[in-house]
């Protein structure tokens, strides 16, 4: 059983770039795989491996990184390994929302713990933000939270602007009271910086999830839980569901969306190659090669080995909680 471990925090980094190595070469002595994002503004990441390894991994961060005595870290666990092999990248930002001055350790909203959140979001004078992209939505999230339809991160900012400032605005001019702004992502860093821009501008009660879906999921009994469908994540398990045990979902490798076991029925399908929702998308000559891709991870599996890249069935590998949207295929 290997342990996973969701970790990040923001602080001040003078020279990101003198920690890379160093890192590098701890989790490969203690025997992690996984991601790392290094930036000025802080850590970010997702690693698996035995649970001694995690823990010097950790230790190290809060004993050497300024500012880590409080890394959040959600641990969960894999039967088999869900990483590929340990990368640690130097990034501008450690979740890329492409806005400058949006700073975490200055002003940030209120962080709600999971044992809290539900009676902030069944309040009727609360809105609830999935801060997430449109294709971890779909699968799974909060009873009565909005989906701003965001491929990526980057596109949060403009759909705040446009959607929740331009409500506050309308709700202060009628003396209305504004709403309160409840946000949350996988394990709180999108929802933390979120918070951050929306202080910016201008919005007062502002709140985010503490430890994201992760922590609610392994915190708050099934039977308690506001929390429908399953929770996409970025690595080979492609999703978790209450207690953070595996989900059902496997992962188109083509379009990189999850795929069901209703979608993997239709005949659209093809492990590895394409699914319903790329099918039409995806050209001849990007399926024949997705096609020996797929022929070269038999071949693998047959001699008992692993081919580099293949997925639980098939899946892919993905950074800690990227803001990217999954790969698209070329139109045919």
């Amino acid at each position: 059983m290997f342990t996973v471990a969701a970790l990040y925090r923001f602080t001040t980094i003078a020279k990101p770039d003198a920690l890379r190595d160093p890192l590098h070469e701890l989790c490969v002595t203690a025997g992690l795989s996984g991601t790392l994002l290094l930036a000025q503004e802080g850590i970010n990441g997702t690693v698996a491996g035995p649970r001694r390894g995690v823990d010097m991994l950790t230790d190290w961060i809060r004993a050497r990184i300024p500012d880590c005595e409080r890394l959040d870290v959600k641990y969960s666990s894999a039967e088999a390994n869900p990483f590929l092999r340990m990368k640690v990248r130097l990034k501008k930002e450690i979740v890329t929302m492409g806005r400058t001055g949006i700073d975490p350790r200055k002003s940030v909203g209120t962080y709600v713990a999971p044992e809290d959140w539900n009676a902030l979001i069944q309040d009727p004078e609360t809105i609830v933000v999935d801060t997430r992209n449109d294709y971890e939505v779909a699968i799974g999230t909060f009873e009565g939270a909005r989906n701003p339809n965001t491929q990526t991160f980057r596109e949060f900012p403009s759909w705040a602007e446009a959607t929740l400032t331009a409500e506050q605005q309308a709700e202060k001019a009628s003396a209305s009271r504004p709403r309160k702004i409840a946000m949350f992502c996988t394990g709180g860093i999108r929802c933390e910086k979120a918070t951050a821009f929306l202080k910016e501008l201008g919005h007062d009660e502002v709140y985010h999830l503490e430890g994201g879906i992760l922590r609610y999921l392994a915190t708050i009994p099934e039977e308690e839980s506001l929390w429908r469908g399953e929770c996409f994540v970025f690595d080979q398990r492609v999703s978790v569901t209450h207690g953070l045990a595996e989900g059902s979902f496997d992962q188109c490798f083509a379009c990189r969306h999850p795929v069901s076991e209703e979608e993997k029925n239709a005949p659209e399908y093809k492990a590895g190659v394409s699914c319903p929702r790329c099918f039409d998308q995806t050209s001849a000559e990007r399926k024949s090669g997705l096609e020996e891709r797929q022929r070269q991870i038999s071949f693998a599996a047959a001699r008992g080995t692993r081919h580099l890249g293949a997925p639980k069935q098939t899946p892919a590998t993905h950074a800690p909680e990227t803001t990217q949207a999954p790969v698209k295929s070329r139109k045919s």
